[in-house]
This record gives structure tokens, sequence and C-alpha cells, in this order.
């Protein structure tokens, strides 16, 4: 299970209503942080979300307002000393927008006691820990060099009742010591693993992470399947001209990947409060029904489909 936390769901500049891009995305220990927009520490704190253990951050691509508050953000980390190493993984331009704010502005001396590891990023695996698996793929806005993250967790293998039933092992502490320690020796003497005993694997759950695009009709294989699709509609349907002109899609654009791909439910984020929210969903809904408009604060949690 995924835990998602929508820090800032606006588009270009922040608003009464919105802060700008950041995504907090969580399973078990890991923590991971898309996209750092202006305000995100100030977000953080209002979330109740905390700073702690917050070592990755992944950057879909150098615009400002994806990536401002990382000063503030990282900045505070070394302060409140919540960290030894931060992991900052972005395109060649995202990474050297970091630099400049980190290493020329908020630590012109020099590092403190936060090493900051930058990482290029490119098609393909990003890093694998914690029961999940994240992977990159090419987004195309503007002549940036942007990325989308697909999120995967490990398939588990849960104990099947059943076969414990007919490798007799009794219910109480010895199916405990089982589960907990490897394996049991029952009375009759036989020794039984907990290999022994796991049903078939399940799939783990699956998210993926768009930030600005122009092109949905692209995504469809990096996509497709995910439980959740977390994506930009910057413009409703009626603007579409505009969004072209901008590099951004439109709500119908959003809407038709998600249901090319296959996704079970659509989260469109990247709004312009120049709509009204209850018409984008409406919208929205008119095109694919599995869908919301996330707001700041927004926190949901991403389940495996069984289906």
């Amino acid at each position: 299970m995924f835990t998602l936390t929508f820090l800032g769901t606006g588009a270009t500049v922040p608003s009464a209503r919105r802060g700008l891009s950041a995504l907090l995305v969580e399973h078990e220990r890991a923590r991971v942080l898309v996209d750092c927009g202006e305000g995100t520490l100030r977000q953080i704190r209002i979330a109740h979300a905390g700073i702690r253990r917050l070592d990755r951050i992944l950057l879909t691509h150098g615009h400002l307002d994806h990536i401002l508050g990382l000063a503030s953000l990282v900045g505070t980390i070394d302060l409140w000393d919540q960290g030894d190493r931060l992991t900052l993984w972005g395109g060649a331009e995202a990474l050297r927008i970091a630099r400049v704010l980190l290493d020329e502005v908020v630590w012109p001396d020099g590092h403190p006691g936060l090493a900051v590891d930058y990482r290029p990023l490119a098609p393909g695996p990003v890093f694998e820990a914690d029961g999940v698996r994240v992977d990159a793929f090419p987004v195309r806005h503007h002549e940036t060099e942007s990325y989308g993250f697909r999120f995967t967790e490990t398939p588990t293998r849960p104990v099947d009742p059943a076969r414990l039933d007919a490798l007799g092992v009794p219910e109480g502490p010895e199916r405990h010591r089982l589960v907990h320690e490897g394996a049991v020796t029952l009375e009759d003497g036989r020794t039984v693993t907990v290999e022994e005993v796991l049903g078939d694997p399940e799939p783990g759950a699956s998210a993926a992470v768009v930030g600005d695009c122009e092109n949905g009709e692209a995504l469809v294989d990096a996509v497709r399947g995910v439980d959740l699709l977390v994506i930009e509609a910057t413009y409703r349907t009626t603007d579409a001209e505009t969004a072209r002109s901008r590099g951004h899609l439109t709500v119908k654009d959003a809407c038709a990947l998600a249901e090319t791909a296959g996704v079970r439910e659509l989260i469109l984020t990247h709004q312009s409060d120049r709509y009204d929210p209850a018409e984008v969903l409406a919208e929205a809904k008119s095109f694919f029904p599995h869908v919301r408009i996330a707001a700041d604060f927004d926190k949901m949690e991403v389940r495996p489909r069984r289906d």
C-alpha cells in the first residue's frame, strides 16, 4: 500500500487555495517527495507530514514552479539535523538548478552535515528499497528533459490457511513461530518452513506520477494498468488550443490516457484557479468515471486491485 499526500496542486503560481507542485509518496519506511515547488516546506508543516526520513526527492523537470522550494526544505533538513544524506534525482537542467539553489545559495561556503547526492535520471529503474521499486519514463513538455515515475510495490505471498491445515500446523503458538521465525518443529518431529505454507504471489499496488505534459498518448505503455495515475490537467477541454501552445494537457487528454491505459483511478492535479473545481470534476467524469480533482492536503491510500 502507498500513501499519497498532496502538498501542492496548483499551476505556475501559488494561489490562496493551492500551493505549487509537490507530492509525498510513502510506503512502509520509504518517503519520497516528487517535485518541490515554492512553499513546500510550509505545506509539509501544515499537513503534519514532518521532514524526518525524507531523504529521496524526484524532480519531474526543471521549471521553477516544480523546484524552487528545494532551498528552504533541504536547508531546514540540515538545520534541524533531520538527516545525514539526501538523494536528488532529475534531468540535467533540473539538477543544474538544484545545485545552484543548494550549493550556491543555501551553502555558499560548503556543505555542512547533510550530504546531497545528485543523480541524473534516465528511462528505466531509479531505485528499489523498502518494498518499493521506482522507474522513470520520458515525458514531453516543451523543450525540457522531463520524466514521470511509476511506483510498484513488491509482490507479496501471504500465508495460505489451507496449506497450514494440510501440513497439520495447529492454530496458536506454532503458527506464530512459523510466520515470525521462518520454521517450526511440530510435536511429531516434522519441521515445517514458511515457504511451504505461502500462497501464490499477489501483485502489489502501483501508482504513476506525471508532472507537466503535452502528449498523453505517448504515455500509455508507461502507465498501463496502474492502480492510480496522478497527472496534470491544467486546462479545460474548451481551451485545448491554449493547452497545446503552452505544453499542457486538457481534462479530456488526461482522461483519454487513463481510459486507454486501463488505469483504475485518476487524480487530476496542476489545477488553474481560472476554473471552478466542481465544473472541472463534472467535465472529467463525463470522460472517465473514476476520477478526482486533487486539492492541497488531500491524503489517499493506494491498494492493489484484486480483480
